[in-house]
């Protein structure tokens, strides 16, 4: 029988393309009538790269994203704490890729259909299940008019519906609404100059009030379109749920906390001055859960593990989760057992980085260093030494499951 998906994200899609790779029947439920290319920039690590690889999307991705060269961590006043090489420069077999998040799903979407026809229903939303020992019976309606759609038979039903997942809330009736941390984002896009080496990705400040940009494309002229996010830490009592989760932001808000950081390799208040757009966003994630499969339903992706945009690993824990839960159900039947085995092996591991990522993952060296140096320094190996830094990039890339040699060595999820 069918396994059966709720949602068209990067999540679904990614599973959608490795059932159709492993020959097992599937079709996707997407709530909305349209897939438009919505979103700022991502990064996908060498281990989520390396999986879409292994699909065939390596000159896809090379269309619509760029080959991210070096990570660098700077202070409030621009002075350099860490840079490292990422993607092959650093050892690693596949590369690391800044790509816009909606270029990337309609990158995925694009060669499911190519690739398996007619998968996708747009416009149906789970709204409810029953599940039995032979498969589960899902509800759909029509999430714009509220018209009920009938049902839909399969073996299973994955949870890919995001975030604000319909079935986790119906798994964890108790749990409410995302939890913040007290930071909000403002992510923006610029076409400005080339910056350090035109394919480096920086991060300045700290968690109180940072700066974070990538180029996600190339412009005429030499230039790059540039994506950015600056967090600001806001009191604990602001009302950050009745913001909109996708709404135009304020440069006013936020701008002024970084009129000063005009660095002499970027220029901060310029790049937020000549954004194209502004969307404002709570930075929020999901408790880590004890248990992500039940009665022929397991969740995927933000469904599951809905985690801070630390470390650059959201995406790419997705797109893991989907390999192994198709390797899963092609070893071991369409059934309970496989998504067992799938949770089993992947929901601790992810759990971790949500925990870490909540601690500022490999972004803590920002808040050290600016806590032991609040004014400034000439020489970071006076405030934090080479193997200090270095042990916390390190250690956040084994949490991960990205570690160099671990990567490169690991066999394949699933088999090309």
């Amino acid at each position: 029988m069918t396994v059966l998906i709720a949602g068209a994200g990067i999540a679904g899609l990614s599973l959608g393309l490795s059932l159709h790779q492993v020959g097992i029947p599937f079709h996707i439920y997407e709530a909305v009538r349209e897939i438009r290319p919505l979103g700022v920039g991502i990064n996908l690590q060498p281990h989520a790269t390396r999986e879409l690889f292994e699909l065939g999307l390596e000159d896809a991705l090379d269309k619509i994203g760029l080959r991210t060269e070096e990570v660098g961590y700077y202070s409030k006043h621009g002075r350099e704490i860490w840079r490292e090489p990422r993607g092959e420069l650093a050892g690693y077999n596949w590369p690391q890729f800044s790509i816009h998040r909606g270029g990337l799903q309609m990158a995925l979407y694009d060669a499911l259909i190519a690739r398996a026809g007619d998968v996708i229903t747009m416009g149906a939303a789970v709204t409810g299940w029953k599940a039995s020992a032979d498969g589960v019976e899902v509800n759909l309606s029509d999430r714009a008019t509220g018209a009920d759609l009938g049902t839909v038979a399969g073996s299973v039903l994955i949870a890919a519906d995001g975030i604000n997942s319909g079935i986790r809330s119906t798994l964890y009736s108790d749990e409410g609404p995302a939890v913040w941390g007290g930071t909000m984002m403002w992510r923006g896009i610029t076409r400005g100059p080339r910056f350090l080496t035109g394919r480096s990705m920086m991060m300045a400040g700290s968690k109180g009030c940072k700066f974070v940009a990538y180029p996600i494309g190339d412009t005429d002229g030499g230039g790059s379109l540039i994506n950015w996010i600056a967090d600001l830490a806001l009191p604990p009592d602001f009302d950050w749920l009745k913001q909109d989760w996708n709404r135009a932001g304020t440069r006013a808000d936020f701008a002024p906390h970084f009129k000063d950081w005009d660095f002499d390799w970027f220029n901060v208040p310029e790049i937020i001055a000549q954004a194209d757009g502004i969307w404002e966003f709570p930075m929020v994630d999901r408790n880590p859960l004890p248990q992500w499969s039940f009665e022929r339903v397991t969740l995927l992706g933000d469904a599951a593990h809905a985690m801070y945009p630390i470390g650059s690993n959201g995406a790419s824990q997705a797109i893991i989760d989907a390999r192994v839960l198709a390797r899963e159900l092609r070893d071991n039947g369409i059934g309970q057992y496989a998504l067992d085995t799938y949770d089993s092996e992947r929901r601790a591991v992810v759990n971790a980085v949500v925990l870490a990522n909540r601690g500022d993952g490999p972004d803590k060296i920002l808040d050290i260093v600016d806590a032991r140096a609040p004014i400034g320094f000439d020489d970071i190996e006076t405030v934090m030494p080479l193997a200090e830094r270095q042990g916390f990039a390190d250690t956040y890339k084994k949490i991960a499951g990205m570690d160099v040699e671990g990567l490169n060595m690991r066999v394949p999820i699933i088999e090309p």
